[in-house]
C-alpha cells in the first residue's frame, strides 16, 4: 500500500474556476491544463485515471468543437480513461454527444461540488475496478510463452520456433549470451508439450564443480562414495515423464559426456556406484553461449553429443538486437515490479529511453533487469532517468544528437513497434503512427521492414 493520491486532470480554461475545483478535490492529485494540447501533455506524463474536461476550450471557448476534439484525442490515447465532461447550462444535447463519443458521464454547470465530487468518486472506483479486472485476465490467460516478449521479428520468429517444436518430442539446443533468456525458452518449450504434467528439472552445468556434477545428474547408491549415506536420486530420473534442461551444457565435462550420450542413445542411467540399469523417458533441452561446433575440433566437446542434442537449434538474439526491444522490455519490467518496495514509479524520461536505446547491454535482459529493479529503488522523483538507471556515461552523444540518425532510428523502431502490436494490420498501423498506407509502405520499403503473422 502507498499514500500516493489518485491523479485527476481538470480541463478548463476559466482561472476562477480552476482554484474552486482544485480546492474542491484537495484528496487527490490534481493536474490542471488549460488547452488541449496541455492536457495532452499531462495526460502523457502522469496517465490520470479521470479526466474532469470542459467543452468549451480556446481557441472556440464559446462553443464545443475544441472540447469534442480534446475529448476523442484523449480516449484515442488513453481508452481506459473516465472523462467527465461539464457543459454550460441547458446545453444537454452537446452532453449526450459527448457520452456517445466515449465520455463516462457529463455535468451540466452551475457548478454543485458535492455532486461533482461523488461523479468524480464513482469515476474513480469503475476505473479501480476495470482495472483489477484487467489483471485478473492477464494472469488467467496463460500462455505457453508466458513472460516471453516479442517487438522485433527476431524474436517473434524464436517464438514461432518454440510453438512449432514443442508439441514434438526432439531434443532442442538453444543458443544465446548469457542474459538472453534461454531458461525462459526452456520453460515453453515444456509448458506447451505434451509433457506439461510432468516436471521441469533444470541443471546448471557451469554451477556445480566436476567432481559433484555426475551425481546431481544421475544420482547415487549408498556408499558410492565418501558422504554417500543414503540412496539419492539424481536430476534425470527426478525429470522422468517431464523434461530436463541442461542450462550451460557447454561447460560439461568431457568424461560425463560420454554417459549423458550413453543415456540419451539408450534411455537407460546407472546410478554412481550402482550396477542397475534404469529407464527414464525424458525429453532433453540443453542451452549454451558457448560455440560448440568451434569447442568440437578442440576435443572440448563431443561431435556425436553435438549430433544428438541439436535436432533443432533455437538462436535467441541479443538484447541489443532486437530493435525497440529494450524500452519495452523496460515499461514490462517497470509494470512487474510497480509498487514494490513501496515506491511505484510512472516511466522513464526521455533522456532515460535514450540511454537504454543507445546502450549495448553485455549482460542482456538479466543486466535490464537488475537496473530497472535498483532504479525503482534509488530513484528521487517520480520519472526514473538515465542517471537513475546508471546509464549516463554509457550513452553515446554523438549518436543521439545527429538528429539524421536519431531520426532514422526512432522511425525504423516505431513502425516495428506499430506493427507488433497490431499483428500486422497495415490500415491499423498506419493509424496508430499517423500516417496514409502509402506513406507507411514506403517507409518499409526504406528500411527494409517485413512482419510476418
Amino acid at each position: 500500500m502507498t499514500d500516493e493520491k489518485p491523479k485527476l486532470l481538470i480541463v478548463e480554461d476559466d482561472l476562477g474556476l480552476q482554484k474552486q475545483l482544485k480546492w474542491c478535490f484537495d484528496e487527490h492529485e490534481v493536474l490542471i491544463a488549460g488547452t488541449r494540447a496541455e492536457a495532452m501533455a499531462q495526460l502523457r506524463r502522469f496517465e490520470p485515471a479521470v479526466v474532469l474536461q470542459d467543452l468549451g476550450l480556446p481557441p472556440d471557448p464559446e462553443g464545443v468543437s475544441e472540447g469534442m476534439a480534446t475529448l476523442k484525442e484523449i480516449l484515442s490515447v488513453a481508452p481506459q480513461v473516465k472523462v467527465i465532461v461539464v457543459t454550460g447550462n441547458h446545453d444537454r444535447d452537446n452532453a449526450v454527444r459527448a457520452v456517445s463519443l466515449g465520455a463516462y458521464d457529463f455535468y451540466q454547470k452551475p457548478v454543485d461540488t458535492d455532486v461533482l465530487r461523488l461523479l468524480v468518486n464513482r469515476a474513480f472506483h469503475i476505473h479501480a475496478l476495470e482495472e483489477q479486472n484487467r489483471q485478473l485476465r492477464q494472469a488467467q490467460s496463460s500462455t505457453p510463452l508466458e513472460g516471453l516478449i516479442a517487438t522485433d521479428e527476431a524474436m517473434i520468429k524464436v517464438c514461432r520456433m518454440v510453438e512449432r517444436v514443442a508439441p514434438t518430442d526432439v531434443s532442442v539446443l538453444i543458443l544465446g549470451e548469457s542474459g538472453t533468456g534461454k531458461e525462459l525458452l526452456a520453460r515453453a518449450v515444456h509448458s506447451q508439450s505434451g509433457r506439461r504434467g510432468g516436471k521441469f528439472v533444470a541443471i546448471n552445468c557451469a554451477a556445480i564443480p566436476e567432481q559433484l556434477l555426475e551425481s546431481e545428474l544421475f544420482g547415487h547408491e549408498k556408499g558410492a562414495f565418501t558422504g554417500a549415506v543414503k540412496q539419492t536420486i539424481g536430476k534425470i530420473e527426478t525429470a522422468d515423464g517431464g523434461t530436463l534442461f541442461l542450462d550451460e551444457i557447454g561447460d560439461m565435462p568431457l568424461p560425463l559426456q560420454a554417459k549423458l550420450l550413453r543415456f540419451l542413445q539408450n534411455k537407460v542411467i546407472e546410478r554412481v556406484g550402482g550396477r542397475q540399469e534404469i529407464p527414464v523417458n525424458v525429453r532433453v533441452v540443453c542451452a549454451t553461449n558457448k560455440d560448440l561446433q568451434a569447442q568440437i575440433p578442440e576435443q572440448r566437446f563431443r561431435q556425436d553429443l553435438y549430433f544428438r542434442i541439436n535436432e533443432v537449434v533455437i538462436n535467441v538474439p541479443p538484447l541489443r538486437d532486437r530493435p525497440g526491444g529494450t524500452t519495452v522490455l523496460a515499461h514490462a519490467l517497470l509494470r512487474k515490479y510497480g509498487g514494490m518496495h513501496g515506491r511505484p514509479k510512472r516511466g522513464f524520461t526521455e533522456e532515460a529511453v535514450a540511454a537504454m536505446e543507445s546502450y549495448e547491454w553485455p549482460g542482456n535482459v538479466r543486466e535490464l533487469e537488475n537496473r530497472v529493479k535498483t532504479a525503482m529503488i534509488m530513484a528521487d522523483g517520480p520519472m526514473i532517468t538515465a542517471a537513475d538507471l546508471n546509464l549516463a556515461e554509457a550513452v553515446d552523444g554523438a549518436l543521439l544528437f545527429n538528429l539524421k540518425e536519431v531520426r532514422t532510428r526512432a522511425e525504423r523502431q516505431a513502425i516495428r513497434q506499430a506493427l507488433s502490436i497490431t499483428n500486422g494490420n497495415i490500415s491499423r498501423t498506419a493509424e496508430l503512427l499517423g500516417v496514409s498506407r502509402p506513406t507507411l509502405y514506403d517507409l518499409m520499403e526504406k528500411y527494409n521492414i517485413r512482419f510476418q503473422q
